[in-house]
């Protein structure tokens, strides 16, 4: 079997089109091959995928691809990324060598760096952001790869009503002249929001359907009389207030991550099979209608799925393994609509020298709960 053979329900048509990014972290010992993974999202057509590094066997695996590529550089290189030398060597190293095949559009410099409470972190970040811009441009890149930071929702003091959304007091030091800085590089906000945490810390008062984007009365802010039928949106009109608050309506935001566990501890409450299948089908079928949200309704909403595959490596509690869409062998944890098989393929040759036994693989993904509708 050499070629690709699959088929198509009527919804799974319907949503080929969806325009949505992906998280792709290796934090695992067992994943497929990166051509493997190039092959599968390019059969899905996603066409845009997050990195937190700037891995070159992903990016060599995805040359000539139609996808666009997010690359990371860790909270610990934000010191290095100070000096303009080293900002220089690590573009020349990292992204001048791929970017004629590859296309790479954004660098993320940190993650959640000021949710750290590493007070030197923070202070390297806005510099480290400013080095490496002023760096692409020295090299004429600055118009093609995009300089931001990701962040956690935990920098909100205040989430709702969304109209009332507010940085924290402690932040404003940091946050004020990173949002000019943006401001004036026309980069966006990146938020990593999870409305499951909300709801795991408090079952008994946030209702479930309203989390899921399930049926359910939502909530009308006071002040603006708009009405939230689900957190997310809630959640991202809450930062567009806090950016308004520090002067800006010229910056959007976007998600740069969220997801539902398939499985958690036992005092993780939600984190199912079912709601995970239920709210990443969910956010998919309002990423394909193009949703606002209730204050930005002519700006679609824009999202990277977190993640692409469970990753068996990851500190913390259970949930933190189990937010793939896919597990290691290549299985979906469950389905997202769109089906389809992988060719035969062969694992790679043990240790003993021995190449396992072919395997077909099927490989059902990404757009889901619409053909349960």
């Amino acid at each position: 079997m050499d070629v690709w053979r699959f088929w198509f329900d009527d919804s799974a048509i319907q949503i080929m089109g969806v325009e949505f990014g992906i998280n792709y972290g290796q934090i695992a010992n067992n994943l497929p091959s990166h051509s493997r993974v190039s092959t599968l999202l390019g059969s899905l057509n996603i066409s845009r995928v997050k990195l937190y590094d700037a891995d070159p066997n992903v990016l060599l695996a995805f040359s000539k691809s139609n996808v666009d590529f997010i690359i990371g550089l860790g909270n610990g290189d934000l010191q290095n990324m100070t000096d303009p030398v080293n900002a220089q060597d690590w573009i020349q190293q990292h992204v001048q060598p791929y970017i004629g095949q590859t296309r790479i559009t954004c660098i993320v410099v940190g993650n959640e760096v000021l949710n750290s409470n590493n007070t030197q972190w923070m202070a390297y970040l806005l510099p480290a952001m400013q080095t490496v811009y002023l760096a692409l441009s020295k090299l004429g890149l600055n118009q093609q790869v995009a300089v931001t930071t990701a962040h956690s929702l935990n920098i909100l003091a205040t989430s709702y009503p969304p109209s009332a959304g507010a940085f924290r007091q402690d932040l404003a030091e940091y946050l004020q002249p990173l949002l000019n800085f943006q401001a004036q590089i026309d980069t966006p906000f990146l938020i990593n929001a999870y409305p499951y945490f909300a709801y795991k810390d408090n079952p008994s008062e946030v209702p479930l359907n309203y989390v899921l984007f399930q049926p359910n009365e939502g909530l009308t802010d006071p002040f603006t009389n708009l009405h939230y039928d689900n957190m997310l949106y809630a959640q991202i009109d809450a930062v567009y207030s806090a950016i308004k608050a520090m002067g800006h309506t010229d910056i959007n935001v976007r998600i740069s991550e969220t997801g539902w566990p398939s499985k958690g501890d036992a005092d993780e409450a939600g984190a199912t099979l079912e709601n995970a299948q239920i709210y990443n089908g969910n956010l998919l079928q309002r990423i394909e209608q193009k949703q606002g949200t209730p204050a930005k309704p002519s700006v679609p909403i824009d999202i990277y799925v977190f993640a692409l595959f469970n990753e068996n490596l990851k500190p913390g509690p259970t949930s933190e393994r189990n937010y793939g869409l896919y597990y290691p062998d290549g299985t979906p944890v469950y389905s997202l609509g769109l089906q389809r098989y992988l060719p035969e393929l062969y694992s790679a040759v043990s240790a003993a020298g021995t190449r396992v036994l072919p395997f077909f693989v099927v490989l059902v993904s990404i757009t889901t709960f619409l053909m349960l509708i």
